[in-house]
This record gives structure tokens, sequence and C-alpha cells, in this order.
């Protein structure tokens, strides 16, 4: 909040306040030295940049901006200590380096993912495009993400599909794209195994998720936009939910240090019997690198699809033999 502004030049003194006794001192203390000029550039070692230890202020969740301030309400209330949402007009500190419209993912370290039940496919088993919604710990809304493809492919090619995921947040801008290729999925084919390609903005590679061939674990490899392996994320050996949890871990690059996770959670019997919608959770570091963190979102939906989508009358695969 900036100190209230006076009429004059900034160089006036300010007005004073009435005291008893006759006196008058000044509201606010002046500073030694002033405050200083502000057309002149800050002095030498002013963090011009983004620290975590001052967070900037986001539009997400929910699209805010010059005009009329938005009623709270269960899209907008949060409960104390949570992420409060920048008022009507306010100047937004961009970070650097940030792709645009991820600024709001530099403030969590939790991400909710909730796959929209689809009627038509639970009725009559006719598969359709998947839609989820991305929430923060809260349970507020931040993303979108729908499938992409053709009516041909999603019902021959089953849960193997190619596809263009877009991901948009509360304003309907894209700002990510998630592009699956046709891959197989088995440990048998090691030369042809699953990838997805992330870009933020659209058009600009950020990162890839590539499968690792293992006789029995789920592994995968997290990597840059040059294909450099970052991190890894490995799973169990059979990954079915029956009645519990399913995690896979995420590791450092070689492997031995725990630094999160993506979680496949119980959603109860009879969601997980008559349908495939699945809701995941996905824990990193605070500090982690945005792109990675949206390169993890990738890694989620392409677990999903490998392991806990279910295609007409096909059982869901839960291990990388079939």
């Amino acid at each position: 909040m900036s100190a209230p502004g006076y009429p004059g030049s900034y160089s006036h003194s300010p007005y004073p306040m009435p005291q008893q006794g006759g006196q008058s001192v000044a509201p606010y203390p002046v500073p030694q030295g002033g405050y200083g000029d502000p057309s002149q550039a800050p002095p030498p070692g002013f963090n011009m940049g983004y620290s975590p230890a001052q967070a900037p202020i986001m539009y997400q969740p929910g699209a805010v901006g010059p005009g009329p301030v938005p009623v709270p309400g269960p899209e907008y209330g949060a409960p104390p200590g949570g992420i409060a949402l920048a008022p009507a007009g306010s100047p937004a500190v961009v970070p650097v380096g940030v792709p645009p419209g991820l600024e709001y993912l530099t403030q969590i370290d939790q991400i909710l993912i909730h796959q929209k039940v689809e009627l038509l496919e639970a009725f009559i088993g006719f598969e359709t495009n998947n839609q989820y919604e991305i929430k923060n710990s809260l349970g507020q809304k931040i993303y979108k993400a729908k499938e992409k493809n053709d009516c041909c492919t999603r019902n021959c090619c089953g849960s193997l599909r190619s596809f263009d995921m877009k991901i948009k947040d509360n304003m309907d801008t894209e700002v990510i794209r998630l592009i699956r290729p046709f891959r197989c999925v088995s440990c048998w084919c090691p030369c042809c195994l699953q990838e997805m390609e992330v870009q933020a903005p659209p058009g600009t590679t950020i990162g890839y998720v590539k499968q690792d061939w293992h006789p029995c674990l789920p592994k995968f490899s997290i990597q840059g936009a040059n294909k450099e392996t970052l991190m890894k994320l490995e799973g169990p050996c059979f990954a079915c939910n029956c009645c519990g949890d399913v995690n896979f871990e995420l590791k450092s690059k070689d492997g031995d240090t725990p630094i999160g996770r993506i979680s496949k959670q119980w959603t109860g019997l009879l969601k997980e019997v008559f349908t495939d919608a699945d809701n995941f959770g996905i824990q990193f570091p605070l500090d982690l690198d945005v792109k990675m963190k949206a390169v993890l979102m990738g890694a989620c939906f392409l677990i999903d699809f490998m392991f806990f989508e279910k295609v007409g009358d096909a059982n869901q695969r839960s291990t990388v033999f079939s």
C-alpha cells in the first residue's frame, strides 16, 4: 500500500497535523536525506527482479483488472492466511523469465487436478475429450484444461491416443499447450516409449516428459527445453488405486533426493468403477522454476492417460508389462 499523495510536487513538506498545546507535527516522519528523486535510477545493488521474499501481485484466481472490483463469493473468498486477490487497478509485478499467464505458479507449492465427469461417456461408453479443472490448495480454480483430437483417434487408439491439450486461465487465455504423440507404453518396446512436449506460451517449448525404459517400474525424466534431464519421476510397480492413493515420487536429477510427488487420489468406489474421472495432487518445492511446475502438470496428465484412462470395455493399464 503506497503512502497517501499530497498536492504539489514531491519535494513539498507534508501537511502539519494539529496537536494539543498548539504545536504541530508532520503526519509521517521523513527519512533522512528525503525520499529521493523518483526520476533517478536506483542505486547499484538495488534488486529490480523477483525474489520469493517479496511476492508479486498476481491476478489468479479470478480475472481482476481495470473496472469494477469483483464481489467476494465462493469462487473468490478464502480463509484467513490464504492467497489474497490483487485489488482492481493494482500494478502487477511480473517476475523475470516467467511465461505469460504462469505468474501465479510462483506463489504455490501444490496443485489439485480434477477431471470432469462426462455423462455421455459414463452411460454409453462413448469416449469424449477429457476435461479438467486445475485448482490451488484452497480449492479455487486457477486453470482449466481440455483435450483436443478427433473422434476416431479417441475411440480407436484408446489411452495411447495422441492429442493436444490446451490449458487456459480464468480469462480464457491459453497459457500452456501439451502435445502428446502416439507412442507405445509397454516395456517390450523400449525404442518407442511415451513422451509429452510442454509449451508455454503455445509455440515455445519449455520442457519434455519422457518415459524411461524399466522392466518393472514406471519411470520418467523431467527435461528442460534442450532435453536435458532435470528431475526424475518414479511410480510403483503396480499402479492400481484399490481403496488408496497411488504415489509417483519426484526426485532430484540423481534420483536420490525426494523433492515432491504426484498422487492419484482415491475418489470412492462408485466413481472409480463407473467413470474414469480422476483426481490428482501435485506437490513441488515453492522455489522450483515455474517452467518445471508447468512440465510437472504435463507429467500428471501423461500418467493419467497411461495408467488410469479407461476406454469402453478395455481395462485400464496398471503396469508397464502390458
